[in-house]
């Protein structure tokens, strides 16, 4: 079994404050430069679960990399450098604290909560009468407030802004920005035979200027359908065949565990454990269109340290 890095605890020169997420742990340098490290954590229903996944965080940092890379032209991005491949180096951003959803298509939790009788979604009306999977006629943004602790909230445009929590005239850009990522990102997914169902964008901001921030149209903060039989499946009602961690999630509910008070996480044996990491690293492969890299686990805690110091100097 390869070895899997679940927790951090670095010092770096300059260093004034470290954040452990449920997934990366985020290094800030002297209010200048943040340093952010994708572990091999793995939450789901907003709970960090017990093992890592090998290989996780090597794929998250580099895709997320890719992508920044390849949307740099519609908004600024944090990013800076990436000196080992499971950390990225950029910016310090005052982050806004809503997370932007975008969905084109009725799945997961949006799936959930319909079922359930709602016929609107963070503020945006729904039409009656939906399957699904099924492709919303125009994409939906569907915002929740960035918890730090717990779970992350629905919350409608409108009460965003009456909250104060955006300006009007931040929101405006934050959706503009939220739109034009997502159709780059379906173009991108289309070219690889995929289709982008939903994701997530963070932003923060460096005076006036909003940057786009954390990861993007990753496994952890999107999901793919494969695009050669969605059709097909949707009109016989089947499951989509998708790549995300929805999988996962999936799991978890097959063994009684929704994140919810008094449930057990059900045991990760290496089986599990294996099976996760083999389809974080399909998902690379299907995304990029490249062969994934294993870069040695041996060790790995060393190398990253190394590498940062280095870069920092």
């Amino acid at each position: 079994m390869n070895e899997a890095i679940i927790k951090t605890d670095f010092h770096f020169p300059k260093q004034t404050n470290v954040y452990h997420g449920k997934v990366r742990d985020v290094y800030n340098i002297d209010n200048q430069l943040l340093v952010m490290i994708a572990t091999d954590r793995i939450s789901a229903f907003d709970v960090v679960l017990p093992r890592g996944i090998p290989y996780k965080g090597q794929v998250l940092n580099q895709i997320a990399e890719k992508f920044l890379d390849a949307t740099a032209d519609i908004v600024p991005n944090w990013k800076t450098a990436s000196p080992d491949p499971m950390v990225t180096v950029g910016h310090y951003c005052a982050p806004f604290p809503v997370e932007m959803i975008i969905r084109g298509y009725l799945t997961g939790s949006s799936w959930r909560t319909y079922k359930k009788g709602a016929r609107e979604i963070c503020g945006v009306p729904v039409a009656d009468g939906l399957k699904e999977h099924q492709r919303f006629p125009e994409p939906i943004v569907t915002p929740t407030t960035k918890a730090t602790e717990g779970h992350d909230e629905d919350i409608s445009k409108e009460e965003i802004i009456r909250q104060g929590l955006v300006t009007p005239e931040d929101y405006a850009k934050l959706e503009d920005y939220t739109r034009r990522l997502f159709e780059r990102g379906t173009k991108i997914a289309a070219d690889k035979g995929l289709i982008l169902v939903d994701t997530k964008y963070e932003f923060g901001k460096i005076g006036d200027q909003i940057y786009l921030i954390d990861e993007i149209h990753t496994p952890d903060s999107s999901r793919y359908f494969y695009a050669d039989k969605y059709q097909e499946r949707f009109d016989k009602g089947e499951a989509q065949k998708q790549l995300s961690k929805e999988f996962v999630r999936e799991w978890l509910m097959e063994n009684g565990f929704q994140g919810q008070e008094g449930q057990q996480v059900p045991e990760m044996t290496d089986e599990v454990i294996t099976s996760i990491s083999e389809r974080y690293i399909e998902l690379y492969e299907q995304v990029t269109g490249e062969k994934f890299k294993r870069v040695p686990t041996e060790g790995v805690l060393e190398r990253i340290e190394r590498n940062i110091k280095q870069f920092l100097r």
